[in-house]
């Protein structure tokens, strides 16, 4: 327990890393005057926490689990120590400015930031068997969903008022020095308590070349995702020539493995059914919370006219409900098994929350909307441990790293792939709606456009700039709703996928009796 502690203490930094640094953005702009590059301080770290993920899981296949929990957490904790820094002793050789610094260190950072969430899983794997792991993976969507409150607050209060804490340094800084002390206390568990978790095959030469392959083709494709679309449009040149090298380096990457005897990823576990059939359901389900999160605080600034801190406040009950959901989901299923009705159910629930938002009119209530986040958050809620645990009991234990980094992998790029979609769906809305309302409502012929936040930066909340109006309003409700409704479809896709993931009896210890689907 005290292993499982330090786990969710080293995974709680990473989550909550991912929302406090949203709020301090404006002011460490203004310190390292870098409007120009600020969308970059999110994506140096999406980059490189999202390509990182599958190389963490065949490291904890092939190392002890524990040296690759160390490395992960001191390496997250050297890239907030030098982001506290940036800036600090002026331009520097080599890494530029301030902020062209901030941009290399968060990229450090997120190199540590992917192994915290993709070991969190992976080691509590190796510590219960499936038919106890339920409860305890319940727990790590209750950390997520109380980093998703913390982060926003705790940014906003440090960045506002901890310049004088500690004297001569920012009060934005200690936005990263925070994981500092927290990191400290997460790496002494586990360096005192963790058991070596060494892996159960024999060990074997990595190969390098797919590493890099893999790493250059997903930093093309997130890159060439989260390209504001204002400037670099999908038919821009530079968009088209990363995501046209990232389907190039990610080609050869699955040939390599299909030919080396020890890949990165096993591509024979897509011959087993829960493998591939959850996987899918997690890509089209990855981007529901991201969609909430990044679209409802615009619904609240520009239709119901609320303030930015208010529609902040507004996703508390999302993140409570996916700590209710995910935590009760879990419970459920250690204690009566049968994992596959609970993930059915909660996408029911999720599917109303998003049937409720995309019908809502622009006269909604403040309240109305906050019951219909929270139905959302509670049909989240089991997507977090659950699509995991049965993909984590259908493989063999040596293939455990590896397919459990596949799952957050396919949520992560799932979720890259639909903000990106549903932030085009909107632009678009606008930009059809807002040119004819113009001269009715004394808005401007040019539409605004929203550029959806990158992945995994909190609430992005996103002013059109232009005089509050009724046709504004019915502007920007509308192109929310279309966005709700693609979202609902995409669940709804996910829904179809679980109906065929096949339910196998969880087993009782870490061991498999027989061989499972597609590994015999």
């Amino acid at each position: 327990m005290l292993t499982f502690g330090g786990v969710l203490l080293a995974m709680f930094l990473g989550a909550l890393d991912q929302t406090i640094v949203s709020t301090a953005l404006p002011r460490i702009v203004a310190d390292l005057h870098g409007l120009e590059r600020f969308t970059w301080v999110a994506t140096a770290y999406l980059v490189a926490s999202t390509a990182l993920v599958p190389i963490y899981g065949k490291l904890a296949d092939t190392y002890s689990r524990r040296t690759i929990e160390i490395v992960a957490v001191s390496v997250f904790l050297l890239g907030s120590m030098l982001c506290g820094l940036a800036g600090e002793f002026g331009t520097l050789p080599l890494l530029g400015d301030g902020m062209s610094q901030l941009i290399v260190f968060r990229a450090v950072q997120g190199l540590g930031g992917a192994g915290l969430f993709a070991m969190a899983f992976i080691v509590i794997a190796d510590l219960f068997p499936p038919a106890e792991r339920g409860r305890y993976q319940g727990f790590v969507g209750a950390v997520f969903g109380t980093s998703s409150v913390l982060g926003p607050f705790l940014g906003g209060f440090l960045t506002d008022n901890g310049s004088g804490l500690i004297p001569g340094v920012a009060g934005w800084r200690l936005v990263f020095y925070v994981n500092l002390p927290l990191g400290a206390l997460a790496l002494w568990f586990i360096l005192t308590q963790m058991p070596p978790l060494r892996p159960r095959t024999e060990r074997r030469r990595l190969d390098y070349l797919s590493m890099l392959l893999l790493i250059l083709g997903l930093g093309q494709l997130v890159i060439g995702l989260q390209l504001n679309k204002n400037d670099y449009g999908w038919g821009h040149p530079l968009t088209l020539g990363l995501l046209g090298g990232a389907a190039l380096l990610l080609t050869l990457f699955v040939r390599r493995s299909l030919r080396h005897p020890n890949p990165i990823l096993a591509f024979s576990l897509f011959k087993n059914p829960v493998f591939r059939t959850a996987n899918a359901a997690l890509f089209l389900l990855g981007g529901a919370f991201l969609g909430l999160i990044i679209f409802e605080p615009l619904f609240m600034v520009n239709v119901l006219g609320e303030t930015a801190t208010r529609a902040g406040v507004s996703l508390i009950p999302l993140s409570m409900g996916v700590v209710t959901g995910s935590l009760l989901a879990g419970q459920m299923v250690s204690r009566y098994g049968h994992y596959k009705r609970w993930m059915l159910a909660g996408l029911v629930v999720l599917m109303v929350g998003l049937l409720l938002l995309a019908t809502m009119p622009a006269t909604v209530s403040y309240g109305q909307v906050l019951t219909y986040l929270l139905i959302c958050g509670v049909g989240l809620g089991p997507s977090m441990p659950l699509y995991t645990l049965a993909i984590q009991n259908a493989v063999e234990p040596r293939f455990i790293g590896q397919a459990t980094s596949a799952s957050q992998f396919f949520r992560q790029i799932g979720g890259a792939i639909s903000a990106s979609l549903l932030g085009v769906i909107l632009t678009l809305g606008l930009s059809s709606a807002l040119p004819a309302a113009g001269p009715a409502g004394g808005v401007a012929p040019s539409a605004p456009t929203a550029q959806a936040a990158p992945v995994g930066e909190g609430p992005a909340v996103v002013s059109a700039g232009i005089p509050s109006s009724p046709a504004l309003k019915a502007a920007f409700s509308q192109s929310i709703s279309r966005v709700y409704l693609v979202t609902l479809l995409l669940v709804a896709g996910g829904f179809v996928m679980t109906l065929f993931v096949p339910e196998l009896p969880l087993r009782k210890t870490n061991e498999v009796g027989q061989a499972q689907p597609g590994l015999e």
